[in-house]
Parts: C-alpha cells; structure tokens; sequence
C-alpha cells in the first residue's frame, strides 16, 4: 500500500498540473481520493475481520466506504455542475484523521 500512497499523491500533482497547461483550452483535470471502499481492490483488507473492525475507527463516520458514494463525485465531477471545478483532490474516505 506504500506505492499506492505515493501513487495518489503523484495522481493529485498531476492534476493540477494538467488544470494548468490544459485549462486555457477548457480542459478540466480532477482526481478522485478514495479511503478504503468496499471493492476487489481492497478485499484483502475489508475481508480480514480484525482489519475490518479497527479500520473505521480512524473515520469519523466509522464505516468503510461504498462504491456507488464514490461514483457519485464522479458524475458529479462530468456534470454540468462540475464544469468550473479543475486541479482538485476530491478526498472521499468518510473523514480519516483520528
């Protein structure tokens, strides 16, 4: 999971940058941050019942994620209502911090 924590941060310099050089020609570039979501991806961790217990209590919601709360910044992002959103991290992990 180390790799994919530097994956996500590069993901999110990425686009900004791109928001940069791409914005001018009414290009938008967003990424999305998931915490942990109940996907194949993750299966590892939400399958382990002693990982499953202890994980949402880093979330102030204490739940993991699903994938349609996901999708919908995701569509939200491609919408209408999205057009003046670019070079965001749209952090979507149930409120991790403690």
């Amino acid at each position: 999971l180390g790799a994919y924590a530097i994956s996500k941060a590069a993901d999110s310099q990425l686009a900004r940058n791109i928001s940069v050089e791409y914005g001018r020609n009414n290009i938008r570039a967003n990424c999305i941050s998931p915490g942990l979501i109940k996907t194949d991806f993750s299966k590892a961790l939400w399958e382990n019942e002693t990982i499953l217990k202890s994980a949402p209590n880093g979330s102030a919601l204490k739940r993991i994620g699903l994938p349609d709360e996901i999708a919908g910044a995701a569509v939200f992002l491609a919408s209408e209502a999205g057009t003046f959103i670019t070079g965001q991290n749209i952090v979507i992990d149930g409120g991790e911090g403690e």
